[in-house]
C-alpha cells in the first residue's frame, strides 16, 4: 500500500497558513480545526511546518511571548516530504527515524495533501484487519 491509498481515502485537503502570518493567527487555526500543524506556504512553495511542537518551542526560547512573533521565526523550514508512490510503511518508517507526526505529499513539485502518524497507523490497522478477516474467512470455508 502506497501514501496514494492513504490520501484516497483521506482527501488531499492540506491546512496551510503564510510564513508572515503571526503565531496568535496560527494557534487559532490549529484549535479552530483540532489539528496538529499547518503548512507554511510562500508564493506558492512549501516554506516550512508549524506544529504543536514548534510552537512550544518557541514559547520556551522567547520569555516575552508569542504575541508580536510570525509563523517564520517558528516554523520547521526543513520539510520532509514524501510522493504519492511512497510505501506506507516507509513513511512510518521515516516518520519515526526523523522524529516527525506529519509528511507532505509532493507529486512532481505540485502539493497533494499531507499525511500525519495517526493516518498511516489508521491505514495500517485497517488492513491488517482486512487481511485477518480474508483469511478468517478462507479458513471457515475451506
Amino acid at each position: 500500500m502506497t501514501i496514494a491509498a492513504v490520501l484516497e481515502h483521506k482527501g488531499g485537503e492540506v491546512a496551510i497558513i503564510e510564513a508572515a502570518a503571526s503565531l496568535q493567527e496560527a494557534t487559532a487555526e490549529l484549535a479552530r480545526r483540532k489539528i496538529g500543524a499547518l503548512l507554511v506556504m510562500e508564493s506558492g512553495r512549501i516554506a516550512g511546518i508549524l506544529s504543536e511542537r514548534d510552537i512550544i518551542g518557541c514559547l520556551a526560547a522567547h520569555e516575552s511571548g508569542l504575541h508580536d512573533r510570525t509563523v517564520a521565526d517558528a516554523m520547521t523550514a526543513d520539510v520532509i516530504t514524501v510522493e504519492p508512490s511512497t510505501p506506507v510503511l516507509a513513511a512510518l518508517a521515516l516518520i519515526t527515524s526523523r522524529r516527525v507526526r506529519h509528511l507532505p505529499v509532493v507529486d512532481g513539485g505540485a502539493l497533494v495533501g499531507i499525511v500525519s502518524i495517526g493516518d498511516l497507523v489508521k491505514h495500517r490497522m485497517e488492513r491488517i484487519e482486512a487481511e485477518a478477516e480474508a483469511m478468517r474467512t478462507y479458513i471457515q470455508s475451506a
